[in-house]
């Protein structure tokens, strides 16, 4: 019987023996396997990043009769062949010849094969101050710290801020994290947890809708202190979007670490407030002046993102993209897509692609490479030399750190243009770029803004110099009239969010993030008394109009807006038509309606995607 090592959650990420995850065999001689270890595999394949003196798992097979057997390989880093180190591991007391050996590596070897077409590829993202932002960037190792107040962070649904009063003499505290108020026992990594000289800690890792129970004691120059009364927190209900966070040393470590943790669970509770999709992302957070590979940060960066994408298929994107459709953003968005290849591949992140229901999973490791077992969809960086503030308001001289950890979360989660990646295959937020109604721009060149309905409303215009990213925002010069979280230079003193109706809320949406369906209150109906005069409308294809009786009797065209008492009243049968008032739509015969009111769309309404 070969002796195994238990699963522990400190080799998350890491290397590990051979002996990883098994943990025996049942009383019907089922293998036994940790469940955080089986979620790495993937039909029937698994690999793990290896050093000189570990192995590398190529294979699991579940025979017929109850046998487990795992191929290893001893891989030289140094070398990009492996050898194999033992042929075999049969749990139960059974041996296998090598005719067995000889099948699993056979199907080890088919299984390579037919995954060499999905490979993880690794994309990184720049964050950059105005000009005058430039010139007030400090040029040291690191800023001198003004340890911040810890504001409160609401839970996330895989996390919450723990809090606590501080003691005056205490050096430190140690904290406990349970799931009874007795403290029989602890989460992993949670017992006696030194959190330093701070305040606050973020506890993460954590399972939706559950309460937690916490606890500090501190310690003294002289021993330790008494427990602090016992603290509860729930973590949000699991319906929706998680984001998980993992922070490096360079964040725990921090004077501030309970600041910069509680700024980073605000901005995520903001995602997972607003999106419903059912899956987890996985983001590494740092605050360092190099990139995760140890390489230094650019003069004029302030902060940056790594991320995984994949390179699928156009046939295959497109259409995952198309049946996720749930809001009405997507109907409109989709009815733009083009009907012809513009690319033979997409390249979504990660995120994005499981977002759609692809297999696209993590594969990044904590230095920023990729491989199979790669636990982050991506690692985002705050440089530490920037003036930072994790609270709000925001000072004038300072950066919004919690916008700009939303740029770079947003960056991970699927925005970005191939203008900046490189090559010819199209990113999702490519197939909405507009230089004019029904004329995209794929180039630099010119005026190119995002756009949902084939280019006749511009939400947005994207940024067009090169100096910045070729997916964020043009920005305006400091201090900024529209400081969008994603423009691709930033001030100080301004600070922002993403939400349902901002060009960053709508951009996720659109390339597959399901907005959380939210009740939308009937206004009262306007009065009559008091007619409105209807100003001239602009004719043919996307009339406007504002009046009681606005567009009341004709409206054939497309993308029509109209606000009043009987908007689009009567024979409307056009397309993408939006009317707000008591008579709204009310006859429609057309598709992909939206209309606000007591009677919108209540009779002949035969189209479809109405909302």
């Amino acid at each position: 019987m070969v002796s195994l090592t238990p699963y522990t959650p400190a080799l998350r990420g890491k290397a590990v023996p051979s002996n990883f995850g098994f943990v025996g065999t049942n009383q019907r001689g089922h293998c036994s396997f940790r469940e955080e270890f089986l979620k790495f595999f993937k039909k029937g394949l698994t690999q793990f990043r290896v050093s000189r003196q570990n192995v590398l798992l190529t294979n699991y097979v579940r025979t017929p009769i109850d046998l487990c057997i795992g191929s290893f390989f001893m891989t030289n880093p140094c070398s990009s062949r492996a050898s194999p180190l033992i042929g075999l591991i049969v749990f139960g007391g059974v041996a296998t010849g090598l005719a067995a050996l000889a099948s699993a590596s056979s199907l080890s070897e088919q299984n390579i094969a037919s995954s060499a077409s999905l490979q993880p590829s690794a994309g990184r993202h720049q964050s950059r101050a105005d000009l005058q932002g430039l010139i007030e960037l400090p040029n040291v190792k690191e800023v001198t710290p003004h340890i911040e107040t810890v504001l409160p962070a609401p839970p996330t649904r895989s996390s919450f801020m723990a809090t606590w009063v501080s003691v005056s003499d205490a050096k430190g505290y140690l904290l406990d994290v349970s799931m009874s108020n007795s403290f029989k026992s602890y989460l992993d990594d949670y017992h006696d947890l030194d959190i330093g000289d701070t305040n606050g800690r973020a506890v993460t890792g954590l399972n939706p809708g559950t309460t937690y129970f916490y606890r500090v004691r501190p310690y003294t120059a002289i021993g330790l202190g008494s427990y602090s009364d016992v603290m509860t927190a729930t973590t949000e209900a699991p319906t929706g979007l998680i984001i998980h966070a993992t922070f490096d040393s360079s964040i725990t470590g921090n004077p501030n670490a309970a600041a910069i943790e509680a700024m980073i669970n605000r901005a995520i509770g903001i995602y997972e407030s607003l999106f419903s999709d059912p899956f987890t992302a996985q983001i590494y957070f740092r605050y360092a002046t190099t990139w995760p590979d140890g390489n230094p940060l650019p003069q004029g960066l302030i902060s940056a993102s790594n991320w995984v994408y994949y390179g699928l298929p156009w046939s295959t994107f497109i259409s995952a993209l198309r049946a996720d459709a749930r809001t009405a953003n997507d109907n409109i968005a989709n009815a733009s897509l083009p009907g012809s290849t513009l690319s033979t591949n997409i390249n979504p992140a990660s995120a994005n692609g499981r977002a759609i229901g692809l297999d696209t999973p993590t594969a990044m490791f904590a230095d920023g490479t990729v491989g199979p077992g790669g636990p982050y969809d991506g690692i985002v960086t705050l440089k530490s030399t920037v003036a930072w503030q994790f609270t709000r308001p925001v000072s004038a001289g300072n950066f919004d750190a919690q916008r700009l950890t939303e740029h770079e979360i947003n960056e991970v989660l699927g925005f970005g243009s191939f203008l900046t990646l490189g090559g010819t295959d199209l990113r999702p937020q490519d197939l909405f770029s507009w230089s004019s109604p029904g004329v995209r721009n794929l180039t630099s060149n010119g005026s190119r803004y995002f756009s949902i309905n084939g280019g006749s409303t511009n939400i947005v215009s994207f940024n067009q110099d090169s100096a910045g990213d070729f997916g964020d925002w043009l920005s305006e010069a400091c201090p900024q009239t529209h400081p969008y979280v994603q423009n691709a230079f930033n001030c100080t003193g301004q600070s922002s969010d993403i939400s349902t109706t901002s060009p960053e809320g709508i951009n996720l949406d659109i390339i597959g993030y399901d907005l959380a369906i939210t009740p939308t209150a009937t206004p009262t109906p306007m009065p009559t008394a008091t007619p409105v005069p209807t100003p001239e409308a602009c004719y043919a294809n996307f009339t406007t109009a504002e009046g009681c009786n606005a567009l009341g009797s004709l409206t054939t065209g497309v993308g029509n807006t109209a606000l009043g008492w009987r908007s689009l009243f009567l024979d409307t049968t056009g397309s993408f038509n939006t009317g707000v008032g008591a008579g709204a739509l009310a006859l429609n015969t057309g598709s992909s309606n939206t209309a606000v009111g007591a009677a919108a769309l209540l009779l002949n309404t035969t189209g479809s995607n109405n909302t």
